[in-house]
């Protein structure tokens, strides 16, 4: 059954996150990070939120945890936006985005976690 949830998760979180990449695309053209950066950082609020939940149901963390977190959020095509900027010689951006990413990541989750504490 755990599987079903996750799987359910998945349906909804990465048409999403191809949604928000695609739309970031059409805003700022080619090679744009932030729809990546966004979905990341919306992905590790929802999880800070749905892990600092107490007597929270095991088939919910499936769901929402691994399932929509899971596919909303993307470390591989992170990884693969810093190679590219840092080949493309835009190592300043690469640097500023990894930074970003773990600032901001971390933090949503944090804040997330701490407010539902």
């Amino acid at each position: 059954m755990t599987a079903l949830w996750v799987a359910l998760g998945a349906l909804v979180g990465a048409p999403l996150r191809f949604a928000a990449d695609r739309a970031a695309v059409r805003w700022r053209g080619r090679g744009s990070v932030l729809g990546i950066l966004a979905v990341n950082v919306l992905g590790s609020l929802v999880l800070g939120v749905v892990l600092g939940l107490r007597d929270i149901s095991p088939a919910v963390v499936a769901l929402v945890g691994t399932g929509f977190c899971g596919t909303l959020t993307t470390f591989s095509t992170f990884g693969f936006d810093v190679v590219r900027l840092v080949e493309e010689r835009a190592v300043g951006r690469a640097l500023a985005y990894v930074a970003g990413s773990l600032l901001l990541g971390v933090g949503a989750a944090a804040v997330g976690y701490l407010a539902v504490r």
